[in-house]
């Protein structure tokens, strides 16, 4: 049988909230929504910053601010501009 475990011991392991990495990048999204109809222009906005984001850090697990969300949806579905900072 195996040893059991006491109940005082932790799993040793690296957390994910010390990792957390933030960087600012500008993105140009005047080339992603061309050609797209005003009823979907801020989901491919939403979903291009994601691909874009997902390059550039190297990660699956991408979280977009709540902020940028609000900025891209406050113009309503058509209203993006064309470049952001994010």
């Amino acid at each position: 049988m195996a040893p059991a475990k006491k109940g005082g011991e932790k799993k040793k392991g690296r957390s994910a909230i010390h990792e957390v990495v933030t960087r600012e990048l500008t993105i140009s999204l005047h080339k992603c929504i061309h050609g797209v109809g005003f009823k979907k222009r801020a989901p491919r906005a939403l979903r291009e910053i994601r691909k874009f984001a997902l390059k550039e850090m190297g990660t699956p697990n991408v979280r977009l601010d709540p902020r940028l969300n609000k900025a891209v949806w406050a113009l309503g579905v058509p209203g993006w501009l064309s470049g952001r900072s994010i």
